[in-house]
């Protein structure tokens, strides 16, 4: 479910009032992560590492309350739950966007994974859940980079990272993840905080 509600009302008050009219209000923040452990679990049960990752973004954006609201169209609206969104390679070689509800029961999350992209893969149709606050995702996987910045469209303020290939070194597998996030949502400590619990759920999954 998702419903307008009042900044003034909101810890985001301020913020609102700063930032929602700024011509760009989106800030990107960098970490490099250990993904042994995720690497390691998706080639023992073979499970897609971007399965894995989006999992644990869900999982992470979950515990912090700022995800919870986003600004659309100069308001600031309040959501109950959250969803990851994945880029799909599309039977026409183009890509298509899949929105998937994010679950706390991996198993859950995987077999909507699953479903979800096979489904757009095959029709080159959007899936979009509209009542859930949306974290796009982006994997560029084939690619070794150092980072990316994401586009300002001034249409979706949804957070978005987007990631590489991984690195493989003697005893750990890292990642370099972009965090880019609208200001009025969330300030740098909130995004910073989310990167580390992302972190630690990879570290406890």
């Amino acid at each position: 479910m998702v419903q307008q509600v009042n900044p003034k009302e909101t810890t985001r008050a301020y913020a609102f009032e700063m930032w929602m009219k700024a011509p760009m209000p989106m800030v990107t923040l960098f970490k490099t992560l250990d993904v042994t452990r995720l690497r390691r679990i998706s080639r023992r049960r073979s499970l897609k590492f971007n399965m894995l990752m989006c999992w644990c973004i869900g999982r992470a954006a979950s515990q912090i309350k700022e995800f919870y609201m986003l600004p659309v169209g100069g308001k600031l609206m309040q959501y109950d739950s959250i969803a990851v969104n994945t880029i799909v390679l599309n039977r026409e070689g183009e890509v298509s966007s899949c929105d998937m509800p994010f679950s706390d029961d991996l198993a859950v999350f995987n077999a909507d994974y699953l479903r979800l992209t096979s489904q757009v893969a095959e029709t080159s149709e959007n899936n979009d859940i509209a009542d859930s606050m949306v974290i796009g995702t982006s994997a560029l996987a084939q690619y070794d980079i150092d980072g990316a910045v994401g586009m300002y469209s001034g249409i979706f303020n949804n957070p978005f990272l987007i990631w590489g290939r991984y690195r493989k070194g003697f005893f750990k597998t890292r990642l370099t993840v972009s965090f880019q996030f609208h200001h009025t949502q969330m300030d740098g400590a909130h995004a910073a905080q989310f990167l580390n619990k992302l972190q630690s759920v990879i570290n406890s999954l």
